[in-house]
């Protein structure tokens, strides 16, 4: 018999369920490999995205490693040529520091001289305010006084202005009576021209014509020498010489003939007696009609602008 004529089918089922359970446990071991190698791929792919995560983080910093070297090269390039040109500023800027010094120098020793000016000034003005203070403290103390003399000066001028008014009024009086002795005079002399005429020319009774012609001639004499006293007396003008001096320089009136000629309009009594009050009247309107007009406005720049020193001194 032959080998396999001596193999039974149980034999066969038990290597098969032999060969079938090697071949399991083949198949487990093969699925743990299986899984195991998974795991470690998915692990390695892992890896691997971390990897090229941190390679394309790594290219960003290489980059942006790259773009500071150039900023940096960039800026070193500018500070080089701002340092060669501040040394060739500095090369043509040491003869201008030389003279901003002595410059700086003239203004130091300027300025402490204008600051003990300043302190002299400050000195001074402490000084004239204690004064001041001092002076207003006795004007305090002594207004009375000044009222009592502001009204004694008032009341002298009134009695000035009083006195001149009465002078005024008996000057008019003495002269009404001098025009009338004058008349008196005349009118006495023409009578006794006539009465010396009549005499004549009974006389002289051969020359009555002549008599007759000197008599109008003698009388018309006198009333033409009349006629220039009375106008002489009517354009007679006075007035209180201290009050129109005293107006006249507290109005700063230069004109004192243009001024009287312009003051005789306001004689309001007709009396061609100036007093104060038409003196000050007429004062008022003559400032007024003379006041110079106002100069336009101009416009003041009271303050120094922002770039201008003015201690700077113009070479």
């Amino acid at each position: 018999m032959s080998d396999e004529g001596t193999i039974t089918p149980e034999v066969q089922l038990k290597e098969i369920q032999e060969r079938l359970g090697e071949e399991t446990d083949r198949l487990v071991k093969l699925y743990a490999a299986y899984e195991q190698q998974e795991k470690e791929l998915l692990d390695k792919k892992a890896e691997i995205e971390v990897l090229e995560k941190e390679i394309v983080d790594r290219e960003i910093e290489k980059e942006s490693l790259q773009s500071l070297i150039m900023e940096k090269d960039h800026r070193n390039r500018e500070l080089e040529m701002k340092a060669s040109k501040f040394s060739k500023q500095v090369e043509f800027l040491e003869p201008e520091l030389e003279k901003m010094e002595e410059k700086y120098a003239r203004e130091k020793d300027r300025l402490g001289k204008v600051f003990g000016i300043a302190e002299e000034l400050d000195n001074d003005l402490r000084l004239a305010v204690t004064e001041m203070k001092a002076r207003d403290e006795w004007y305090v103390d002594h207004m009375s006084l000044f009222e009592d003399l502001n009204k004694a000066i008032k009341h002298r001028y009134d009695l000035i202005e009083s006195a001149v008014e009465a002078e005024r009024q008996s000057q008019h009086m003495q002269r009404a009576i001098t025009d009338r002795m004058e008349e008196l005079v005349v009118s006495r002399a023409a009578e006794m021209t006539i009465e010396e005429a009549e005499s004549v020319s009974q006389a002289e009774k051969a020359a009555p014509v002549e008599v007759t012609e000197e008599v109008p001639a003698e009388e018309e004499a006198p009333a033409e020498e009349e006629a220039p006293a009375e106008e002489e007396a009517k354009s007679e003008w006075s007035w209180s010489e201290s009050v129109m001096e005293r107006i006249l320089e507290s109005n700063s009136i230069a004109d004192k003939e243009d001024f009287v000629e312009f003051a005789k309009a306001y004689d309001a009594d007709n009396n061609q007696y100036l007093k104060a009050s038409e003196l000050e009247r007429a004062a008022a309107d003559w400032v007024a009609a003379h006041a110079p007009p106002a100069p336009p406005e101009e416009p003041t720049n009271e303050s120094w602008g922002d770039d201008v020193d003015p201690w700077t001194e113009e070479d």
